[in-house]
């Protein structure tokens, strides 16, 4: 059985290297219909990268804030991601997420089977000044960062084989469908009226869910039942992921109005504004409970007020956006502060500030969506449209109920494949040493004092 799920990786690599071979190429694109226009393709050729740079970002994020033993296996989990969830996505993702809707709940996986008509085919109808093949790509970046997130909740127990199947089916069975509902014109939740500009629901409620059910099936790491405290290996590192993250995201938010245009504009200064609300706003609210402000606090209460407003980026104006930032740091440092007392070890705090951050978000969204900011949008709540307000509720009950109990089911059912948690000893010795046989190496410096040199490990 162990030289099965040693061999079974590369053998499935191989076959779909292999059936690759025989799908027809193209050379590249045409403008037939004369509508591509040169300046929305730049500029979604840059968000594209921009949204692939919050992957290694998240590794440096969350990769920080682990136990030394356990930076390497952490930022391993959410770097592969990439490649894995990027494979996927030619041989079925995108077919599933935006191919011709089958009664609203997924895509035929026969629309785009390995890019089938992707390089050739007409741009996509939300996206029609830009080619399709670069539709599909700036929303692989999406799908590939969003099991990456997960990581943060199961971090320090998690086998990395067990992991990379986890990407797999979550990719198939949560944010594929979930993507479809809401992103594909046909999708229900779509139908419903429901809005998520860039993610809320697709990427952060559904990534926190998952992450509450992998906490709750992995159960506690033995420090944490102990109530032994973990130092963060390096606070720097937060540091850098999160001004990486915060970078990439304008490409994140900005980049979903699909164009160069007032919209993409309007969406990143929102996604600026709610992220540095959001760091003051858990920073001083540290303050007020009788914390001294960190660096942590801020690194942490900005990405939280950049997943807040991740669905309201294109929604909601710029001073609304202040409000949406300060007042999702404040719910999530308290639902922060809440699971600390419980025995729910989220190892990163995934759900109460993905989780509960892309849920504050889409509610906000419903108060205060605007169409004179997104004609194609809504009037929400603030704007006297309260029944907007209970279609984004609506919507977020159906992902959350969904999310969770299909990421609970997939952790369950993983145990009867390939055991997702490693052993006492491999948990005491680190997942650097035991999953990868590599090292988190720390830094010496030289000091002098006077005539005396001396060595000082940096941590």
């Amino acid at each position: 059985m162990e030289k099965i799920r040693k061999t079974a990786p590369f053998l499935v690599l191989s076959i779909v290297a292999i059936l690759a071979l025989f799908v027809p190429s193209h050379t590249g694109f045409a403008d037939r219909l004369k509508v591509y226009n040169s300046a929305d393709i730049t500029w979604i050729m840059i968000s594209t990268a921009l949204v692939f740079l919050m992957t290694p970002a998240l590794a440096f994020f969350y990769g920080g804030m682990v136990h030394r033993k356990n930076v390497l296996s952490t930022m391993m989990k959410s770097v592969v991601a990439a490649g894995i969830v990027s494979v996927l996505w030619v041989v079925v993702g995108y077919s599933l997420c935006f191919g011709k809707s089958l009664y609203g709940i997924i895509g035929d996986p026969r629309t785009h089977l390995f890019f089938k008509d992707v390089v050739t085919g007409a741009p996509w109808s939300l996206a029609p000044t830009i080619p399709l093949l670069l539709f599909s790509v700036f929303q692989l970046m999406f799908a590939i960062i969003t099991p990456g997130l997960v990581v943060g909740a199961v971090a320090e127990r998690v086998r990395f084989t067990s992991y990379t199947l986890f990407i797999v089916f979550f990719s198939l069975f949560v944010y594929a469908p979930l993507a479809h509902w809401t992103w594909h014109p046909d999708g229900f939740l779509a139908q419903m009226g429901v809005l998520d500009f860039a993610g809320g629901t697709v990427v952060h409620i559904s990534a926190g869910c998952a992450a509450l059910a992998g906490a709750i099936v992995l159960k506690r790491r033995k420090a944490h039942e102990i109530n032994k405290e973990i130092p963060p290996a390096n606070i720097p590192y937060v540091l850098i992921g999160t001004g990486l993250l915060w970078f990439g995201w304008f490409g994140f938010n900005a980049g979903s109005a699909l164009g160069a245009n007032a919209l993409a504009v309007s969406a990143f200064a929102t996604t600026n504004i709610a992220a540095a609300a959001a760091g003051l706003s858990w920073m001083f609210f540290d303050v007020l409970r009788g914390k001294k402000p960190s660096v942590l606090g801020f690194c942490i209460g900005a990405v939280v007020g950049l997943v807040a407003i991740t669905p309201a980026a294109g929604f909601v104006a710029i001073p609304q956006s202040i409000f949406i930032g300060a007042i999702a740091a404040v719910i999530s440092n308290l639902a922060v502060h809440i699971k600390g007392k419980s025995n729910l070890d989220d190892a990163l705090d995934v759900f109460p500030c993905h989780g509960l951050g892309g849920m504050v978000g889409m509610l906000l969204t419903g108060i205060f969506a605007t169409k004179t900011v997104n004609p194609a949008g809504n009037d929400g709540w603030f704007y006297g449209n309260p029944s907007f307000f209970f279609t984004q509720l609506k919507g977020l009950v159906i992902v959350v109920v969904y999310s969770f109990t299909v990421s609970f089911i997939i952790f369950k059912a993983m145990n009867f494949i390939v055991p997702i948690r490693v052993s006492e000893e491999d948990e005491e010795i680190g997942l650097d040493a035991s999953q990868h046989d590599e090292e988190y190496m720390q830094g010496t410096l030289l000091v002098q004092q006077g005539d005396m040199i001396s060595e000082l490990t940096v941590k």
